[in-house]
C-alpha cells in the first residue's frame, strides 16, 4: 500500500521477460520486495510489504473517506461509513462475547452488510466462516455445525431456510438477521438495531475498534470447498494468506507492464462490477481485498442478468469485471450489446474453469478491454498464477505464470518425482497464500497439504518460461479404451465453434470402452448447430476418439457451483438412451 514509484524507469524502459520483471520489482527497497519467514515450521518466502491482518488494512481504509466502497441499488456506502459500521459492530460482537478464536458464520448474498459482517468479526481476531448462501436448510446447518459458529450474520432469505434449524444448532448463541421483515425470536435479533439501514451508516458515532492482538499467521477465515463430492471441508485461512492477495494482484498488474516495456503507473481507485459471490475466494480474496488497498468501488447485483449488468456498466462507469468465462460470454453474444456504452470496460478477468481461447481475442477485439485470467482454488485463498495483457493474448491456454512469492512444480502421481517441463503430472503449489489445511480434518489435511505444499488434484503442465497450463482436474479425465481424453481439449474446441458459448465434456459408460466422451452444449441467442455439425467440427480438429459421441443441447447455461465449476454429475442423466444402450 506504499505510494511511492515502483521504480524509477525511463518511460523507454525495453520489454522485460519474466525473469527480469520479477527481479526489478522484488529487489529490495521496491514494493514487492520478499522475506523468507517460518510458518508451521516451514520456511516460506512472503510479500515483505504486505499488511500484517486485516484490521489493520480496515484502519487504512478509512484513509480513502467520501469515495464510494460499496453501491448496491440505491444504496451508495462509503469507506467512512463502512468503516463506522464495521465498528459499531464489531464492539457489538466484544459485547456478545466474541473473542479470538471464536467462529463467527456469515450467511447472505452480496450486499454492503456482507464486507461489514466480515471485517467486524475478523478485526476481534475471530474466525469468519462465509457459508455458501445458495445452500439449501440442512446444508447450512452443517457448515454452522463443523465450524462450530457462536454468532451468525445472515440475510432474511438465509434465515428462512435455517429457523427451524437453530435448535439442533447448541454452539450457535446468538443470530444477527438483515432485512427481516417479520419478527424475530429466540436466538434472532436485527442487525438493524446495531448498525441500522446502510443509508444510516454515515451517520454512526465514530467508535473505535476493540483492541485486539492479531499475528499475520492467526486464523482468519474458514472457507468451504465446493462440495462437487461429498461433504464440503473448511479450509482454514489467516490473515496473510488475504493479504497476500492484495500483494499478488499488485505484483502481478506491474509485471504486465513491465512485459510490454512500460513503466507501471501508481495504482488507482477503480469501478469493478463484482458479480461472483463474496463466500468465494476469489471474490472475497481476490477482489475485495485489492479494491479496499486501493480505494476501489464495489457494485453489486442481486443476481446475475447480461442486460441489467450492461445497464450497470453504462450508468456507474464501470472499469473491471468478469468471474467465470460464461459472464464474458454472455456479454459478448448479447443481442442487445450495441445499446449500451461500455467503453469504459478496461478488463474482463475470470477464473474458477476452462476458458476458450477464442474468447481471449474477442474480449480484445470487440471491447477494446485487456482479458485476464488466473489459477486458484479455495486451498489457495485465490491468487497463485495471473494471466493478463500481451501475454495472455499470446498464451491464451495457459493460466499464467505464478505470482513471485509462488512457488509450482508437476509432480508424478504417486507424489515421489517431479516432472520436467512439459509434461502432465498433478499441479502442486507453495507460498503465502496457501491455507493452514481443513477445519478439524487431520487426516484430509496430511493428504492434501505436504510441507507447505498444497496437492491440487489438477493435472497440469508447466513450459520452459514457467507458465502454467491446466489440462484438467484428475477426475474429469474420460477414459475411452485407455486413452486418455482431457475434457478441457475437447471443450476449448467445441467453443471455437461461433455458435456455441457454453459446453461440457463428460463421460458416459461403455460397456467395451469403459466410457466415452459427450457433451453438452447451450448455443449462442440466435445461432443454431446441429450434432452432426458439432462432431464434424471436432473431428476435423482432434483425434476421432475425442469427438463426443452424443450432443445434447440445453437452453440455459450450464448449472455450476459457487466456484464457476459445472456440476457435470448433473449432466449425465442427460443421456440415459446412450448409457441404457
Amino acid at each position: 500500500m506504499a505510494s511511492d514509484p515502483i521504480i524509477p524507469l525511463d518511460p523507454a524502459w525495453p520489454k522485460c521477460t519474466l525473469a527480469e520483471a520479477t527481479a526489478l520489482l522484488t529487489a529490495p527497497g521496491q514494493r514487492f520486495e520478499m522475506e523468507t519467514v517460518a510458518i508451521d515450521g516451514v520456511a516460506t518466502r512472503v510479500w515483505k510489504n504486505a499488511p500484517p491482518n486485516l484490521a489493520l488494512l480496515l484502519q487504512f481504509s478509512r484513509s480513502h473517506g467520501e469515495r464510494l466502497f460499496t453501491v448496491h441499488q440505491d444504496e451508495r456506502v462509503t469507506y467512512e461509513a463502512n468503516f463506522r459500521a464495521v465498528a459499531t459492530l464489531a464492539n457489538r460482537l466484544r459485547e456478545l462475547g466474541v473473542g479470538k478464536g471464536d467462529r463467527v458464520a456469515l450467511a447472505m448474498r452480496n450486499m454492503p452488510e456482507w464486507p461489514v459482517a466480515f471485517f467486524a468479526a475478523a478485526s476481534l481476531g475471530a474466525i469468519v466462516v462465509p457459508l455458501n448462501a445458495w445452500w439449501t436448510g440442512p446444508e447450512l446447518e452443517y457448515g454452522l455445525a463443523d465450524s462450530g459458529a457462536k454468532v451468525l450474520i445472515i440475510d432474511r432469505r438465509r434465515h428462512e431456510r435455517l429457523v427451524e434449524h437453530y435448535e439442533a444448532l447448541p454452539d450457535l448463541r446468538h443470530v444477527l438477521v438483515t432485512r427481516a421483515t417479520t419478527p424475530l425470536d429466540g436466538k434472532a435479533s436485527r442487525l438493524e438495531d446495531v448498525i441500522g439501514t446502510p443509508h444510516d451508516w454515515h451517520a454512526l458515532p465514530d467508535a473505535a475498534l476493540p483492541e485486539a492482538a492479531i499475528a499475520p499467521d492467526d486464523a482468519a477465515t474458514i472457507f468451504y470447498t465446493s462440495g462437487t463430492t461429498g461433504q464440503p471441508k473448511g479450509a482454514l485461512g489467516t490473515h496473510r494468506n488475504l493479504m497476500s492477495n492484495i500483494m499478488s494482484g499488485g505484483f502481478s498488474a506491474a509485471r504486465s507492464y513491465l512485459r510490454r516495456g512500460e513503466m507501471p503507473p501508481q495504482p488507482e481507485p477503480r469501478t469493478g462490477l463484482l458479480v461472483i459471490p463474496l463466500f468465494h475466494v476469489t471474490a472475497c480474496s481476490a477482489s475485495m481485498m485489492g479494491s479496499i488497498a486501493t480505494g476501489s468501488t464495489l457494485v453489486f447485483m442481486r443476481k446475475w442478468d447480461p442486460v441489467e449488468a450492461m445497464e450497470i456498466i453504462e450508468r456507474e462507469k464501470v472499469n473491471l469485471t468478469g468471474g467465470v468465462p460464461t459472464i464474458a460470454w454472455q456479454l459478448l453474444e448479447h443481442p442487445e450489446r450495441d445499446r449500451y456504452d461500455l467503453s469504459s470496460l478496461e478488463s474482463i478477468a475470470y477464473g474458477g474453469a476452462p476458458s476458450a481461447p477464442e474468447l481471449v481475442k474477442r474480449i480484445h477485439e470487440e471491447f477494446g478491454a485487456l482479458p485476464g485470467n488466473g489459477w486458484g482454488m479455495t486451498e489457495t485463498m485465490a491468487t497463485v498464477t495471473h494471466h493478463a495483457g500481451e501475454d495472455y493474448l499470446n498464451r491464451p491456454d495457459s493460466a499464467g505464470p505464478p505470482v513471485a512469492a509462488a512457488d509450482l512444480k508437476i509432480m508424478s502421481e504417486d507424489g515421489t518425482r517431479e516432472l520436467p517441463a512439459g509434461e502432465v503430472g498433478e499441479l502442486w503449489a507453495r507460498g503465502p497464500m496457501i491455507v493452514r489445511g481443513y477445519w478439524n480434518k487431520p487426516q484430509a489435511t496430511a493428504e492434501t497439504f505436504v510441507d507447505g505444499w498444497v496437492r491440487t488434484g489438477d493435472l497440469a503442465r508447466l513450459d520452459e518460461e514457467g507458465f502454467l497450463y491446466i489440462v484438467d482436474r484428475a477426475k474429469d479425465i474420460v477414459i475411452r479404451g485407455g486413452e486418455n481424453i482431457y475434457s478441457v481439449e475437447v471443450e476449448n474446441v467445441l467453443y471455437a465453434h461461433p455458435a456455441v458459448t457454453d459446453c461440457a465434456l463428460i463421460g458416459i459408460p461403455h460397456h467395451t470402452l469403459g466410457e466415452e466422451p459427450a457433451a453438452v452444449v447451450h448455443l449462442a441467442p440466435g445461432m443454431s448447430a446441429s450434432e452432426a455439425e458439432l462432431q464434424e467440427f471436432v473431428r476435423a480438429r482432434l483425434a476421432g476418439f475425442k469427438v463426443p459421441v452424443a450432443i445434447r443441447f440445453v437452453d440455459e447455461t450450464l448449472p455450476r457451483n459457487a466456484n464457476g465449476k459445472i456440476l457435470k454429475r448433473d449432466l449425465k442423466g442427460l443421456f440415459v438412451s446412450e448409457q441404457a444402450a
